[in-house]
């Protein structure tokens, strides 16, 4: 997670959005008319170069965004197990070492935040709004596909705007369970397995070797929390504790909150006595 180191003062405009940008077209699902009134851009005249010359590292004040975490989620035979770790990062400092990096978008969905704490909170929660408008308007929830989209269409049209996110939506519909990631770019992947963050390579490892289609709850459990707790121990920009969920087929459930140095005994003492 990260935050900006410095900010000039500006004045804000808020235009609004054209309401095309922001369907979910590939799943007939249509915003509602007051889905996105406005949204804080610089009063200048092309704001995206204006962003893109702020993060410029060879401009002579640059953004510089200092990022750290680690999440992940797998698809398995019970559901989706999705796993955090639960520290900010302000560059070198630690800001924070209990972060809630699960946002619960309603009972059936849920979301992951990596890169900037701010935009991944503000646009899951909204995303959430969204969700539940269109459960309302049509008797039914919206699905996992749907969902990852309309955030997808977000980020896309807000792209080289400073947006930082990189977020996994895991959930489950009539058709079952789905998970997808979606970044800060716009970009929208389904998969069974992702890991998102400065210690995604170190999870991988682990998750990569110790993952079966077959595994029961209790193992798939065990392979999460091994896989962030090793990310944690190798990555200085992730650590805190473990939190762990279980979507299932009736909706997610929250399984576990473990502190890392406890994870950290733990797993040495087993080292110890095989």
């Amino acid at each position: 997670m990260g935050n900006l180191h410095s900010m000039a003062a500006v004045r804000l405009l808020r235009p609004a959005p054209k309401r095309s940008a922001l369907l979910a077209d590939d799943e007939n699902v249509a915003l509602p008319s007051d889905a996105l009134s406005s949204f804080a851009l610089p009063a200048v005249a092309d704001s995206a170069l204006y962003q893109e010359k702020l993060f410029d590292p060879h401009s002579a004040t640059p953004i510089h965004m200092a990022h750290g975490t680690t999440t992940l989620a797998f698809v398995f035979k019970h559901g989706i197990v999705v796993a955090v770790d639960s520290r900010a990062t302000q560059g070198p400092y630690i800001a924070s070492q209990i972060v809630k990096k699960v946002i619960e978008i309603n009972p059936v969905l849920l979301g992951t935040m990596a890169g900037g704490a701010a935009d991944c909170q503000f646009w899951e929660r909204e995303l959430g709004r969204r969700c539940r408008l269109y459960e309302l308007e049509n008797k039914e929830k919206i699905s996992v596909a749907a969902a990852s989209k309309i955030l997808s269409n977000i980020t896309y049209y807000y792209r080289n705007h400073g947006l930082s996110m990189g977020t996994m939506i895991a959930g489950v519909d009539k058709s079952g369970f789905g998970l997808f990631y979606v970044d800060s770019d716009g970009t929208r992947l389904e998969g069974q397995r992702f890991s998102v963050g400065s210690g995604s390579t170190h999870a991988y490892g682990v998750l990569d070797a110790g993952f079966r289609w077959d595994m029961e709850p209790e193992e798939a459990y065990d392979l999460a929390r091994r896989s962030i707790y090793h990310a944690t121990f190798r990555d200085a920009y992730s650590g805190g504790q473990v939190n762990l969920y279980h979507v299932q087929e009736h909706g997610w459930v929250k399984i576990s909150a473990d502190n890392v140095l406890d994870l950290h005994y733990a797993y040495e003492s087993e080292k110890a006595s095989a």
